[in-house]
């Protein structure tokens, strides 16, 4: 039994070509294209990051050298699990769909290391074409409005607001001290673009006085 496992931990890894090997970072490199422009294609957020691209680039060129390197030693292959167990990544991500195309570059790279050359172009094929479709869809971001004014001037206030989006403006956080007091409202891009015939809600707002600031912020998922 020993000397089995022994004989199995010890298989050697197969010895590609120099051929083989270019042909595989080939394959590897047209593929990581594919991945960058649909990442490039399908990113709607207003902060793009290159450097991120670039990356799924490279992680699958690095992917395909440690495949190569493996083959099919099993020892080599356990090694190699120890010593990428210490990395410790602290990158945060800030879309959630960045998490696949990095395992979609890994699986790209896996492919092309051991020649699968078929599986990683109908699989990138089928990705592309998800993700590009699914990248056009927009995160529902919120509109925040926030007003201070003199406590005095709270129903005036409440009334001009919902006289101006129609009542549907929803009241999120009303504070309030002596003399001051804050309200937010959370808005829909719908609802502001409704309320845009209807004029200026803060040329409104500071028209009635006693009104100190009136803030409009956009929130979305990367304000954490």
């Amino acid at each position: 039994m020993r000397t089995k496992m022994l004989e199995v931990l010890n298989v050697s890894s197969t010895h590609l070509s120099t051929n083989q090997i270019i042909l595989n970072f080939a394959v590897a490199a047209i593929l990581a294209l594919i991945i960058y422009l649909s990442y490039r294609t399908s990113h709607t957020r207003v902060v793009y990051s290159g450097r991120f691209n670039v990356s799924l680039i490279m992680m699958s060129m690095i992917t395909t050298l440690v495949m190569s390197v493996i083959g099919n030693n099993v020892a080599l292959s356990l090694g190699m699990v120890g010593a990428l167990s210490i990395v410790r990544f602290r990158t945060a991500i800030k879309d959630p769909r960045d998490t696949a195309y990095i395992f979609w570059a890994i699986a790209i790279g896996i492919c092309c290391g051991v020649s699968e050359y078929l599986v990683a172009f109908i699989g990138t094929l089928f990705i592309f074409v998800m993700l590009v479709l699914f990248g056009l869809v927009q995160d529902n971001y919120r509109h925040l409005l926030v007003i201070r004014c003199d406590r005095a001037k709270e129903s005036e206030v409440e009334a001009i607001v919902k006289e101006f989006y129609d009542g549907k403006a929803e009241l999120k956080v009303n504070n309030s001290t002596v003399e001051k007091s804050e309200y937010i409202f959370e808005l829909t891009q719908k609802l502001i673009n409704n309320a845009k015939k209807n004029g200026s809600v803060s040329e409104k707002l500071y028209a009635l006085g006693g009104v100190d600031s009136v803030n409009t912020v956009c929130q979305s998922d990367e304000m954490r």
